[in-house]
């Protein structure tokens, strides 16, 4: 690309030595500089990207841009000083890429819980109506159907445009992406143009970045001001009406806005809602009439997100009949109260709780239908917000017996993380085993015929990181082990 027309997306920048005719590239990574291309130094939380502009250069970037100066060859490359490079990034990427998210209709998920349900139910269901969709986030890029891997929640700027690009490359009509607080703080969705902005709440999380409720809720309200104010463009805001934040997002963007919950007057409701073990059955109030609705997705809060996944398709254009079709036919989300598949006397979910509200949430899931102990796995990760830990012990309290070990320890003490969340323990019956193997084997050591363990925390997610290095780690493979053991007999399919 012309590096003239690129550089034009950055009004306030000093340049120093001489520019290339063009760039050929982006990148954050010192590692994956291509000749001739541009390497944007970072100033991460571990890793400074300045200090790798010696690096860049070596391996053929012909423009650094940076906060400050570095020390490189003015004769080599070219040095763009510019006051924030993260911003940079997101308007560097929009160009280079030729701004993708014009060419596709793409959906936004935002919320302290249910942002992976809720794309991966209105993903699912646009691929069961013959549709070619992509989607993004925790659990990784999926294209159609192919899964890729990614780092975080939402990916870093260039990542994300290339992964946009990539779906109008495919043909997808449609692109619903996880959109985490962090990720519109650091600005790694600038010149990402939403159509529709979904909410699905908040509650207790990521305080050690935030550093309280309002500054992490106002956080999540930016995925809505940036809607914009062109309102001859087609775009809508969905909003959970039984959240008081759904309000504030409301008075944040002046498009039409599709509410969802259980509360009266919402748009898209749900009512005479039954919980079974395999199932979740209600009735849907909509703009287009009543509809009953039995769904493989487990627990209330599923409900919800079921709700807003229709009402951001409807919003879309897609016909409500189409639209329930396609739910009443998608598998459980993986590792979202998802049940492990074992002929074994004990029944077994995994889930991604790792917030207060989401685990009162899966426990509610399973309590009509407990007929002997619930037995609930909880861990949280190390060196992360601190202050939600001993709430997240006293939700689990619900529980008959609770185990409590780690999730990601990464640099802290096994006991630091334990101790903290044994604090807000309502009653007797837990262990505290720091080891997430040895606390898993030791749930399902205690379980007992006709028992129900949730192992919460880990989700989809099939590692544990462990200081900076992943190890391979599967609760439900662990389980499933000491069960077979216990109970003398093999377990079946397995997960």
């Amino acid at each position: 690309m012309e590096t003239k027309k690129l550089l034009e997306q950055l009004p306030v920048k000093k340049v120093t030595g001489t520019l290339p005719a063009e760039v050929t590239d982006l990148t954050v990574d010192s590692r994956a500089v291509q000749p001739g291309g541009a390497f944007i130094c970072i100033s991460g939380y571990t890793v400074d990207g300045h200090d790798y502009a010696g690096r860049a250069l070596e391996a053929g970037a012909r423009v650094i841009i940076a906060e400050r100066p570095v020390d490189i060859d003015p004769e080599r490359a070219a040095l763009v000083l510019v006051d924030d490079t993260a911003r940079a990034e997101g308007l560097l990427a929009a160009e280079f890429y030729g701004h993708p998210s014009r060419a596709i209709r793409l959906i936004g998920v935002t919320g302290t819980n249910g942002k992976t349900s809720v794309t991966g139910i209105i993903h699912g269901i646009l691929r069961s109506a013959g549709r070619k969709s992509a989607a993004s986030g925790t659990i990784g890029f999926d294209l159609d159907g192919t899964l890729y891997e990614s780092a975080n929640t939402t990916t870093d700027a260039i990542t994300t445009q290339q992964m946009i690009r990539q779906a109008v490359i495919e043909g997808c009509d449609t692109m619903t992406m996880e959109v985490s607080s962090h990720g519109l703080v650091e600005g790694r969705l600038s010149g990402t143009e939403f159509d529709i902005a979904v909410f699905t709440n908040l509650t207790h999380d990521h305080l050690d970045f935030h550093g309280t409720m309002d500054h992490y809720g106002y956080a999540k309200g930016l995925l809505f001001s940036q809607l914009g104010q062109d309102t001859s463009q087609k775009k809508a805001a969905v909003l959970n009406i039984d959240d008081p934040w759904s309000e504030r997002y409301r008075q944040m963007t002046p498009f039409p806005v599709y509410s969802y919950g259980l509360a009266e007057g919402a748009m898209f409701r749900a009512s005479g809602i039954n919980l079974e073990a395999d199932s979740t059955s209600f009735t849907m109030e909509t703009p287009e009439g009543q509809f009953a609705v039995k769904m493989n997705l487990l627990g209330e809060f599923n409900v919800h997100n079921a709700l807003a996944a229709t009402a951001a398709l409807h919003a879309s254009g897609m016909p409500i009949g189409e639209i329930l079709d396609g739910l009443a036919m998608l598998p459980p989300v993986k590792g979202r109260m998802e049940k492990v598949q074992a002929d074994l006397p004990v029944t077994m979910y995994i889930d991604y709780a790792h917030t207060p509200d989401a685990i009162e949430k899966a426990i509610d899931s399973v309590l009509p239908y407990k007929k002997n102990k619930l037995i609930f796995l909880i861990g949280t990760g190390g060196n992360r917000d601190r202050s939600k830990r001993p709430t997240m012990a006293e939700k689990a309290s619900v529980a008959d017996y609770v185990v409590l070990t780690t999730d990601d320890p990464r640099d802290e003490p096994y006991d630091s993380i334990t101790s903290e969340l044994a604090a807000g323990m309502k009653h007797g019956q837990f262990a505290c085993i720091g080891d997430r193997a040895e606390a898993v084997r030791h749930a399902a050591a205690v379980a007992e015929e006709g028992d129900i363990i949730i192992f919460a925390g880990k989700g989809h997610e099939d590692y544990q990181i462990i200081g900076r290095t992943k190890y391979p780690h599967s609760d439900a493979a662990i389980a499933i082990e000491e069960l077979e053991r216990k109970f003398g007999r093999k377990a079946g399919v397995r997960k």
